[in-house]
Formats: C-alpha cells, sequence, structure tokens
C-alpha cells in the first residue's frame, strides 16, 4: 500500500523524500520485490516523527516568542533610557528573525514614537529653538524606517501623526505610504527618503532636506514646506493643495502629474 506524503509541508521535509526515493531506487535495483515495502513503511515512520518533534517545537516556540515580546514590550515602558534601548533593541531583532510578529512590532514602536513624541500647539514649537529628539526615539524611528522592514499586504499603515520627530534623522528612510499627518518634521533630514504614497496632509516640512526623496503620489495638502529643499525630488502626481511652497527648492525635481492648485509660492 502506498503511503500518502501530503502532510509534509517544509522544505527539510521534501528534501527527505527525495533522499528516500534515491534511497529506495537504489535498493530496488537488487532486491526490488522484497524491499520497498519494507523501506518504505520505515522512512515513512521516521518523516512522521520528524513531524511530530518539529510540531511540538513550533508550539514550544511560539510561546517562548510570545515571553521575548512581553519582556521587551515591559523594557520599552521603562523609566530608565538604557532599558528602554535595550526593549528597542530586542523588539527588532523579534522582527528580523520572526517575521510573522514584523508588522505587531511596528504597531508597537509607532504607538511609542505617538505617545512619547506628541506635536506640540504652535505657541510652544515656537519658543523652542534647536530641537533635540530623544535618543529612544530616534532608535525606535531607525527600526520603523529600515528599508527592509515587511509591509502589510492589507490597508494598515504605519502611524506617526501628530508627532514631533524635529532633530530626527531620517535620511533613506522608508516611509512608503505612512500616514504623517500634522507631524512636525521641520528642519529634518529625509535626504533619499522613500514617502511614496505618504499622507503628509497639514504636515511642518519648512526647511526640511528632501533631496532625491520620494514624494511621487504623496498626500502634502495644506503642508508648509516653506524653504524645504526638494532639489531632484520624485514628486510625480503628489498633491500639493493649499500648500505653502514659499522659497522652496524644486530644481531638478520631477514634477510630472503633480498638483499645485492654490499653492502658495510667494510671500
Amino acid at each position: 500500500m502506498t503511503k500518502s506524503w501530503d502532510f509534509l509541508e517544509n522544505k527539510t521535509q521534501q528534501y527527505l523524500i527525495v533522499i528516500f526515493k534515491m534511497f529506495t531506487h537504489i535498493s530496488n535495483f537488487r532486491h526490488p520485490e522484497k524491499n520497498n515495502l519494507i523501506n518504505e513503511n520505515l522512512f515513512f515512520e521516521i518523516i512522521l516523527g520528524i513531524v511530530n518533534r518539529q510540531d511540538k517545537q513550533h508550539h514550544l516556540s511560539q510561546g517562548s516568542i510570545k515571553r521575548r515580546l512581553k519582556v521587551a514590550i515591559e523594557k520599552l515602558n521603562h523609566q530608565t533610557l538604557d532599558t528602554r534601548l535595550q526593549g528597542i533593541s530586542e523588539l527588532e531583532n523579534l522582527a528580523i528573525y520572526y517575521r510573522e510578529y514584523n508588522w505587531e512590532i511596528m504597531d508597537i514602536l509607532t504607538a511609542f514614537v505617538r505617545k512619547n513624541s506628541v506635536n506640540k500647539a504652535h505657541q510652544e514649537v515656537n519658543s523652542l529653538s534647536s530641537p533635540k529628539i530623544q535618543p529612544d526615539i530616534q532608535a525606535s524611528l531607525q527600526v520603523i524606517t529600515r528599508t527592509n522592514t515587511q509591509k502589510p499586504i492589507n490597508s494598515e499603515q504605519l502611524d506617526l501623526s501628530y508627532t514631533d520627530l524635529r532633530g530626527a534623522n531620517l535620511c533613506g528612510a522608508n516611509l512608503t505610504g505612512a500616514n504623517l499627518y500634522q507631524v512636525n518634521l521641520s528642519g529634518v533630514n529625509l535626504a533619499g527618503a522613500n514617502l511614496s504614497g505618504a499622507i503628509l496632509s497639514a504636515a511642518n516640512l519648512s526647511e526640511a532636506n528632501l533631496i532625491g526623496a520620494n514624494l511621487s503620489e504623496a498626500i502634502i495638502s495644506a503642508a508648509n514646506l516653506s524653504q524645504a529643499n526638494l532639489a531632484k525630488a520624485n514628486l510625480v502626481k503628489a498633491n500639493f493643495y493649499l500648500a505653502n511652497l514659499s522659497q522652496t527648492n524644486l530644481q531638478d525635481a520631477m514634477l510630472d502629474g503633480a498638483n499645485f492648485r492654490e499653492a502658495k509660492f510667494s510671500g
């Protein structure tokens, strides 16, 4: 009776099947009738044992990951900076090695940034000079915006709305499709960043460095880009409706299909 191998899923098990077939072929070359059924039954039992062991290890591994995730979150919310940085590092490692938790971890880190770097009222912002971003916020942003971060396939998006990110270094950041509504990015280095499809409505990008950035199809309506540097930026189909573009550098920028209706270019 021929055994069914339908329960085998991963590549390791498939390789074992190939080895089994080769072994059977060699054995059958000398003793075709005697060895075939014995070899197949024996090898089937071996494979079944491997599968059961892997299933048990998988369940144990899932529990271990959950515990590590819980510990990392506790560290992220600790009072001391060093412990928070350690928590961020542990979350990054979990996101790298356990991709099924990648987006959950991005949600945790963006929530941390929103909670601890809230965009203040205009009068408070204007009273602050030479803003410096906190090390744990910068570290979180580095993890969130790495170019190899696995983005979700559904409608979810990175949510950094209503945050104050002045002083951050986001050079080359991957913020594709991110929600950056009313974010304060004044003076921030975003050179070469990918902001395609991002929501930047009412954001403050004054004096920001956006040289070579990708803003294609981004929604930048009513945003402040005064004195921002958009040289060589990709602005294809970007929406600048009601945006402030006074003294903005648009040299060599790609403007095909961009919407500048009622945008302000002077004064």
